[in-house]
């Protein structure tokens, strides 16, 4: 993690010295986008529970279920 207000810079992020514009591997549109968001989100409530941070564990809790939500409205959308 990086403290706040410091930027990582690209080696940081694991990006190979390319052009500014060019999209790291695997960074797909908001599909892909939505989907690594409600894995990674699950991986946090676990954590958040593990501590006892209810708070936080309902707004992760929320998160993953608007990730899933457009997961599954994708789904749908691709089946038509």
């Amino acid at each position: 993690m990086t403290k706040i207000g410091r930027r990582r810079t690209s080696a940081s992020r694991g990006r190979d010295e390319g052009s500014p514009t060019d999209d790291p591997p695997g960074e797909g549109g908001p599909d892909e986008a939505v989907a690594f968001i409600a894995e990674t989100v699950a991986d946090l409530v676990k954590v958040a529970r593990q501590h006892k941070l209810d708070m936080l564990v309902r707004l992760l809790e929320m998160t993953q279920m608007e990730a899933q939500e457009r997961l599954r409205l994708r789904g749908k959308r691709n089946l038509s």
